[in-house]
């Protein structure tokens, strides 16, 4: 046999000794701390999905490449049931197993007692500390004063996605009469403060003419809520109202037929634009830091080209709920332990502060003063699909979401009052 087809022959050979060298290697765990049952179940899962489709798009380009060779990501979720004890018992769990990411989003009860849970067991096991990143928890407080430099947040705080809306609700002279709704815990607190101070500043004319919190989770009709918007005479509702508690929300104001516009932090997914139907188009928006709809009327748009390889991955209507910002922090996240040459928390962290991210249809930095990431804004208002307004509905309903208002990057950027502590 001539060395050329001996070489030939090998060839195959190495690919698959590399590939199960590739296999073989460590996996760098993420460790997922969601609600995956209970009432907001429909949100924790489609977490889960977005991180596991983003792990999957770097593992398929050969894994994170360290010293050692390369190692391929893996997510271990763990269900917090949405409460807070339980959230602090599973983040005993990952670090019990040596796990150095968590990862958690859906709660900002849960979030601030696990950036005081992270902070406590890295003061007590310096040599095992971990790093948590946040995707959805937006209390403003997490990057202010309770900053915490074991901490990271991926998505938009609730002042920023505020901003964004009301820059909005400014230039929107129907507005006359504004409802303020939301969840009553951290989260939705802040919310509505924030809603009363932009728009107070920025519409001053506007009356704020009905301020109501509910138990999150708790209410099953909300028919009793749009009874009082309604007698209120609002013309707009502003809410941060997420998972089935907007879903029942926009659900009933449309059994109910109330005609009014709604501002929201999460209406374009998890069943809300099915919920509301007809009612919704051309009244309600939805702020978020990318939508499907963002390249439209773009040649060849990447950003049309990243949603399709998403719906090929997960062909289910029920399953469309894409999460830029969660896929963007495991890519951050990829990016910094390479630079750190390790996966040590505190030199992830530091390769993690004031890095940029930028793909072909979307930019973001990392800021370095308090782990907030800055990153463009768009405020999209709902279409119909059949009438060519909108090239991708949402979940298979026949409803997308089609730009109103982009915020660039420097337009969203708001000031911290973070004092971070940093470590020796």
């Amino acid at each position: 046999m001539s060395k050329q087809i001996l070489k030939t022959k090998l060839l195959p050979l190495a690919a698959l000794f590399v590939c199960a060298l590739s296999q073989a290697a460590e996996p760098i765990r993420i460790g997922m701390i969601e609600g995956m049952s209970g009432p907001f179940a429909n949100a924790g899962q489609a977490v889960a999905r977005n991180l596991q489709f983003a792990i999957e798009r770097i593992n398929a380009k050969g894994g994170v490449r360290l010293p050692d060779g390369a190692r391929p990501l893996a997510l271990v979720s763990i269900d917090n049931k949405q409460g807070v004890e339980e959230s602090l018992i599973a983040l005993r769990q990952l670090t019990d197993q040596r796990i150095g990411f968590v990862t958690q989003g859906n709660s900002s009860a849960v979030a601030a007692a696990l950036i005081d849970g992270v902070d406590k067991h890295n003061q007590r096991m310096p040599a095992q500390r971990v790093l948590f990143l946040n995707y959805s928890a937006v209390d403003p407080t997490l990057t202010n004063e309770k900053c915490s430099f074991w901490h990271f947040r991926f998505d938009a705080h609730a002042d920023m996605r505020m901003h964004a809306l009301t820059e909005v609700i400014k230039d929107d002279s129907s507005a006359k009469r504004v409802y303020l709704i939301g969840q009553d815990y951290s989260f939705g607190q802040q919310l509505a403060r924030s809603a009363r101070a932009q728009i107070g500043a920025k519409r001053p004319d506007i009356a704020i003419v009905g301020d109501e919190l509910h138990p999150i989770g708790k209410i099953k009709d909300f028919t009793p809520y749009i009874a009082k918007i309604r007698a209120s005479g609002a013309d707009t509702v502003v809410t941060g109202n997420w998972g089935n508690d907007l879903t029942l929300l926009v659900k009933a104001a449309r059994e109910g037929g109330l005609n009014v516009k709604f501002y929201t932090f999460y209406g374009n997914g998890l069943g809300a634009p099915a919920a509301i139907g007809e009612a919704g188009v051309g009244r309600v928006r939805a702020v978020a830091e990318w939508h499907p709809n963002s390249g439209q009327g773009i040649a060849n748009s990447p950003s049309d080209a990243y949603y399709e390889s998403f719906r090929r991955r997960y062909p289910q209507p029920e399953d469309d709920y894409v999460h830029m910002r969660m896929h963007l922090m495991i890519e951050m996240l990829a990016a910094a332990i390479e630079k750190a040459g390790s996966t040590e928390a505190a030199a992830v962290a530091k390769a993690m502060e004031g890095a940029r991210y930028k793909n072909a249809f979307h930019e973001a930095i990392m800021r370095a003063d308090d782990h907030q990431l800055m990153q463009p804004l768009y405020v999209s208002v709902m279409r119909k699909t059949s009438d060519g307004s909108v090239r991708f509905d949402n979940e298979g309903s026949g409803y997308g979401f089609k730009t109103e208002r982009y915020l660039p990057l420097a337009s969203t950027m708001l000031p911290t009052s973070c004092r971070m502590k940093r470590p020796d």
